[in-house]
This record gives structure tokens, sequence and C-alpha cells, in this order.
């Protein structure tokens, strides 16, 4: 009995993978792996072709190996356990990668949240900034209107300085007051 191809995935995801005859196992290991997931036994046995497909499945891992032989079943237990006992000698590593997996999205998070945060007093100095800019408009138009009426006003205050001055004079003269 030969152990042909092995594998190891997460899901339908496959991590890492060996195959010692030419033969092409992607698709039957791909239908293997979709129906352990269905099933989610720890322990399963499919024939598909003239290879035997064996798998250990134990936290949504699955480790599978393909064998030619459908009679011998304890060989390729033997060996499912030993690819899994050496996945756990790595595990303090893969927990290592997992915590830091969180610890990055959690600052991801983080990030995004201050974005968004930043993003609203982005869009509140906007708003002022706007506000401010009205105002000044406003402003400008106002104190045009003002100075108009000012001119305007100071117009009328000279022609009416200008009649009177004119009114005296045209007295003072019919009186002869002022001697011409």
């Amino acid at each position: 009995m030969t152990i042909t191809y092995s594998c190891i995935a997460n899901g339908r995801a496959v991590l890492a993978e060996l195959s010692l005859t030419g033969g092409s196992y992607q698709e039957a290991a791909a239908t293997v792996l979709r129906m352990v997931l269905l099933r989610a036994e720890p322990k399963t046995i499919m024939q598909m072709g003239s290879f035997v497909y064996h798998t250990l499945f134990i936290d949504g891992i699955t480790y599978l190996c393909a064998t030619d032989n459908a009679l011998d079943t304890i060989t390729p237990s033997a060996f499912l356990k030993n690819m899994q006992y050496n996945k756990n000698q790595g595990d303090s590593s893969i927990s290592t990668l997992r915590s830091q997996v969180t610890e990055v999205k959690n600052i991801m998070s983080k990030n995004i949240d201050e974005i968004l945060e930043n993003e609203e007093r982005l869009n509140i100095f906007t708003d002022k900034t706007n506000d401010l800019q009205t105002t000044a408009k406003e402003s400008q138009k106002t104190r045009k209107i003002l100075r108009r009426r000012w001119w305007k006003h100071f117009r009328k205050i000279i022609i009416i300085t200008v009649v009177i001055l004119l009114s005296i004079i045209i007295i003072l003269l019919s009186t002869n007051v002022i001697p011409t």
C-alpha cells in the first residue's frame, strides 16, 4: 500500500499538499474536502476512481491522504495522526499568528474608527468654513450697501447745505445787507 497524495486544508482551501505520483488529485481532493465539510465527521474514508481518500477533521483543519489500497485503513490512519501530531508541534506558532492577526484586525478597526471620526470632524470644519465664507460675502454686500447709502445721504446733505447757503445769499442780497 502506498500513500500517493496528502494535503492539509482549512475549509476548502488547501494549505499544503504533496503528490508522489504524477496524477491529478486536485479535483478529487476538492470534492472530498467539500464532503468532509458537509459531514463534519472527525474521520472519513471515500473511494473515488482507483484511489481511497482518508481524512481526519480536527478544529476546522482537514488532513487528507490518498492510497491505492482500499483494504488497508491502519497505515493511512497512522499517517494522518502523524500529520496531526506534527501540526501540534507548530501549534504555538499558529496561535501566535492567530493572535497577531487578531491584533492587526483590532488595530485596523481602531484606525478605521479614527478615520471616520476625523472625516466627521473634517465635515464639521468644512461646514463652518462654508458658513464663514457665506457670512463674509454677506458682510461685503452689507458694507457696499451701507457705503452707497452713506454717499447718498452725504450728497443730500451737501445739496441741502448748498441750497440753504444759496438761499441765505439770495435773501441777503435782496435785503441789501450785502452790498453788490
